[in-house]
């Protein structure tokens, strides 16, 4: 971390109509905004689906710090979202003409973020219900080489179920990622979370533009990650459940199931070389 600091009294400054107090205000300051992390652009991309009640709360509680930038992509929301970005000031807001799905959506944000010269992405639901103020936790040991993606878990501890997750959900979550960890050699305590942390390496090197338009493309991209033989950090993360926050229904629960079940033998047949498929081919470990 790159932090400003100032080798002069607060004598010097008087010359300019600063008193004492307002010199180490000035310090403290520029010591904030500087205070980037080894130099590198942190970008928040923020996923938006029907989200004007909740947006703002999220962005403002998104530590600027060290987030360099946000952005939001609308996908073609019913309420008015785009509208509250836009008044809120955040720096890049884009409205798909047609909604793309949740997974169409995720690949205009990685692709906007590198466009504006990302070097570490930050996945953040607009929706308030995984809490930005775990940005740091989730950004550092990417900036600081330990992990090239960090996942905020629900499952960890015990935020999940306290934080209003429905008993089905937490059962099929548990199983689905027994069923994961066994098939992909891996040992994350979950794989469904939509906290997510990038470093660029990953979006770029990973053909993510072969992934579905759905929900179950946060599954196939850990599948890619895995698959490529990068190493995948957690950290525990509260949850809300609320009538604002988005949460799919029952019926596209059971869609992204079997998603989960088809990434998961297709990356064990694949990984045998009985069978090939579309998602990691030209994925190199």
């Amino acid at each position: 971390m790159s932090v400003v600091r100032s080798h002069s009294s607060p004598l010097e400054f008087k010359a300019f109509g600063l008193t004492t107090e307002g010199f180490f205000i000035l310090v403290e300051l520029i010591n904030c905004i500087c205070a980037m992390i080894d130099n590198k652009k942190i970008i928040v991309v923020m996923p938006a689906y029907n989200a004007e009640k909740t947006v703002e709360q999220t962005f403002k509680e998104i530590p600027f710090n060290i987030v360099d930038e946000v952005i939001l992509v609308d996908d073609h929301s019913k309420d008015k979202t785009f509208e509250v970005a836009k008044k809120l000031g955040i720096h890049t807001v884009i409205r798909h003409d047609n909604n793309k799905g949740y997974g169409g959506n995720q690949k205009t944000c990685y692709e906007a973020a590198l466009k504006n010269g990302a070097d570490i992405v930050v996945m953040l639901h607009p929706d308030y219900q995984y809490t930005p103020l775990l940005l740091e936790a989730m950004i550092y040991p990417i900036a600081r080489g330990l992990f090239p993606v960090m996942l905020g878990s629900r499952i960890l501890g015990k935020g999940a179920l306290r934080g209003g997750m429905p008993m089905y959900k937490y059962i099929s979550n548990r199983f689905l990622t027994f069923f994961q960890n066994v098939m992909m050699g891996q040992k994350l305590a979950e794989y469904h979370t939509g906290y997510r942390a990038f470093s660029k390496e990953i979006i770029e090197k990973l053909p993510l533009h072969k992934n579905s338009d759905d929900f179950v493309f946060d599954n196939e991209m850990l599948g890619q990650i895995a698959f490529a033989g990068y190493e995948m950090g957690e950290v525990t993360c509260p949850t809300k459940y609320f009538d604002d926050a988005s949460s799919i229904n029952f019926k596209r629960s059971v869609k992204y199931g079997l998603g989960v079940l088809r990434v998961s033998l297709s990356y064990r047949l694949q990984r045998w070389g009985i069978a090939k498929f579309e998602i990691f081919e030209g994925i190199k470990k």
